[in-house]
């Protein structure tokens, strides 16, 4: 069983973020970039599945990043992962996510897979819609928001989280299946395990090799357009009301609600 699990470089959230101003994207390359961490959670639960499984199972990182990116390659080799696949190319810089789905999809292809994990999203687009994108481009049955799998019988059977609780869902592999943090607890990767990610294969196809389109990657193919940006300003200061008849605290507080059109 090849299991392929997608991954994605993200700034790290307590790093102060800048943006290009000709481009209107993001420095990545001035501040450090981490494993996207709901991702974390897809490579732990590809690990446990192969341990379930046995010796025939494999575990592929699939990435889309600047060269860069081997660092988080290493981390997720680290946990336990076999090989991995980086694209990199200055072509697809600016690809949206609809876009970034059409090239993972393209490369899935390429490599062969029997199921594919993804986090449920990443914390710097926070949009959640690359995985059903996946596996429409795929033609493979997409279950979402999984917190609970197992593989049998040539299906894999899911608990799919809802608004109201979750819905026991099953269908045939291959299939891509994003999950939450409630799937389990990542594990840390040993000594022996970073040692050891030196060691394994990191595949660099070229967009060539993997048949994908220049129109439909990069800004080309994007299907959305940033018209602007602006940086959240500094957090003003609270107003602290105190006063010992509660009902006037109350009072001061509905009217402070009403003068800022709250309420």
């Amino acid at each position: 069983m090849k299991i392929v699990v997608t991954v994605k470089q993200v700034p790290d959230t307590n790093a102060e973020k800048t943006f290009d101003p000709a481009t209107g994207r993001l420095n990545r390359t001035t501040i450090e970039n981490v494993l996207n961490p709901f991702d974390e959670y897809a490579i732990e639960e590809a690990l446990r599945i192969k341990e379930a499984q046995g010796a025939d199972t494999t575990v592929t990182i699939l990435t889309m990043a600047p060269p860069t990116a081997t660092d988080v390659v290493r981390k997720a080799l680290g946990m336990g992962a076999d090989n991995a696949v980086l694209l990199s190319d200055d072509a697809i810089g600016g690809s949206d996510a609809m876009a970034t789905a059409y090239v993972l999809a393209q490369t899935l292809k390429n490599i062969g897979f029997d199921l594919v994990l993804s986090g449920t999203q990443s914390t710097d687009a926070i949009c959640s819609v690359v995985p059903a994108a996946v596996a429409e481009h795929l033609g493979v049955p997409c279950l979402t928001y999984v917190k609970k799998l197992t593989i049998a019988d040539g299906a894999v059977e899911a608990q799919r989280e809802t608004e109201t609780g979750y819905l026991r869902v099953r269908a045939p592999l291959p299939a891509l299946v994003s999950v939450t943090k409630a799937i389990n607890e990542p594990r840390y990767p040993t000594l022996k395990g970073i040692m050891g990610a030196k060691k394994k294969e990191i595949k660099t196809p070229t967009l060539a090799e993997i048949g994908a389109e220049a129109g439909k990657l990069g800004e080309a193919g994007s299907k959305t357009v940033m018209e602007s940006y602006a940086a959240v300003g500094a957090r003003q200061k609270g107003q602290v009301i105190s006063v010992s008849d509660p009902k006037e605290g109350a009072k001061q507080i509905l009217d402070f609600l009403i003068a800022k059109k709250v309420v």
